[in-house]
C-alpha cells in the first residue's frame, strides 16, 4: 500500500468513511474488503463502513503501524498533501534514519558522499534496483535528508567500491547488496572484510587486490544473482560461491521480477555457467527452478554460510 491507502484507511477506521480515490480503486486490500470480503461498501463518492471486523482487523494489523509512520513521516517534515510512498519506501526511510541515528550507516554515507555517488547507485543500495529511485524527486529528496547529503550525482558510473574492513581480515566476501556491510559487528568480529561493487557494475574488480586471502561471493540465489558470479568469476577465477543458510521463497507470491529460465529443464541450470559451482551448488540451484523458489542475500547468516563453505 502506499501512503495515500493508509491514510485512507486510517480515515475509514477513523471516520466511518473515506473519500473514494483513483489510489484506492487500484489497490488490493480496498478491493479485497469491497468485493470479497465486504466489510467496507461503497456509497456516493465514498467508502464507508460500520463492521466490526473491519475495525478489528485495522486495530490488529494495521494501528500501530499507521501511528508509527505517521509519527516518522510528521517528525521529519515528510507528511506533505503530495506524499506518494509506498509502504515498503517508509520502512527504508525509517531504517535509514534508526541506522544513522545510531552511527552505523555514517562510513557508508561518507563514502557515497567522497565517491559522488549517483541516483542509480544509492537506488540499488537501499531498495530493489538501481531503476526504483528514478523520477521519485520526493523519496530521492527523503533519502538525502535521512542521509544528511545535498546532493547525488546523476551519471550512471561508479568506479568506486565499498568496503567494510577490520583489523585482521581472514577472509574476503563480494556482497551482491550492501545489507550485510550496514551490519558491521559481526563480519568485524569474525574479520570477514566484505566488499560492495554494486550488483552487476563489476568491472571496478579487475583493479581489486584481495592480498592472497580466500575470497567468496554473496548474492541473491536467483538468475540474476548467479548470472552476477558467473561475470564475477571471470575477473576473480579464484572467487567461491557461498552456500545459502535461508530458507527460499516463492518468486510468484513475493513478485520477484529475476525469473528462471527455461523452467521446465531445471537439469539445464536456467542457461548458466556452472563451470564454478560444485554438486551442492547444483543441487540447489535445480531445486529453487524447479520450485519457481529464491533465497534472498540478506536473509542467510553470514558465519553460517563461510562455515558451511569451509567445511
Amino acid at each position: 500500500m502506499n501512503w495515500v491507502a493508509l491514510k485512507s484507511l486510517n480515515e475509514l477506521y477513523r471516520n466511518k468513511e473515506t473519500k473514494i480515490k483513483e489510489t484506492l480503486i487500484k489497490d488490493s486490500l480496498f478491493q479485497h474488503l469491497l468485493n470479497d470480503t465486504q466489510e467496507i461498501k461503497e456509497g456516493y463518492k465514498v467508502y464507508y463502513s460500520d463492521d466490526e471486523d473491519f475495525f478489528e482487523m485495522y486495530e490488529e494489523e494495521y494501528l500501530e503501524k499507521f501511528n508509527q509512520y505517521y509519527a516518522f513521516l510528521e517528525n521529519n517534515q515528510l507528511l506533505k498533501p503530495q506524499t506518494r510512498f509506498e509502504e515498503a519506501d517508509i520502512i527504508e526511510l525509517m531504517d535509514m534514519k534508526r541506522r544513522m541515528d545510531s552511527g552505523e550507516l555514517l562510513p557508508i554515507r561518507n563514502q557515497i558522499m567522497q565517491n559522488e555517488e549517483t541516483v542509480r547507485n544509492v537506488s540499488s543500495m537501499f531498495f530493489k534496483n538501481e531503476k526504483y529511485l528514478i523520477g521519485k524527486k520526493a523519496l530521492i529528496d527523503a533519502v538525502k535528508q535521512m542521509l544528511q547529503i545535498d546532493e547525488l550525482a546523476d551519471d550512471r558510473d561508479q568506479q568506486y567500491m565499498y568496503r567494510l574492513e577490520c583489523e585482521d581480515p581472514k577472509l574476503i566476501i563480494l556482497c551482491e547488496n550492501l545489507d550485510f556491510l550496514k551490519r558491521p559487528s559481526l563480519p568485524r568480529k569474525y574479520g570477514y572484510e566484505l566488499w560492495y561493487a554494486g550488483g552487476k557494475n563489476i568491472e571496478k574488480l579487475k583493479y581489486s587486490y584481495d592480498r592472497n586471502l580466500p575470497i567468496y561471493y554473496s548474492g541473491d540465489w536467483d538468475y540474476d544473482g548467479l548470472l552476477i558470479f558467473n561475470m564475477v568469476c571471470k575477473l576473480i577465477p579464484q572467487i567461491k560461491l557461498l552456500y545459502p543458510t535461508a530458507s527460499s521463497k516463492s518468486i510468484l507470491k513475493s513478485e520477484h521480477k529475476s525469473l528462471w529460465m527455461d523452467r521446465d529443464n531445471p537439469s539445464k541450470y536456467s542457461n548458466l555457467s556452472v563451470k564454478n559451482l560444485d554438486n551442492r551448488h547444483k543441487d540447489i540451484l535445480v531445486n529453487l527452478i524447479k520450485k519457481n523458489h529464491w533465497i534472498t542475500e540478506e536473509d542467510n547468516h553470514l558465519k553460517e554460510m563461510v562455515t558451511l563453505i569451509q567445511d
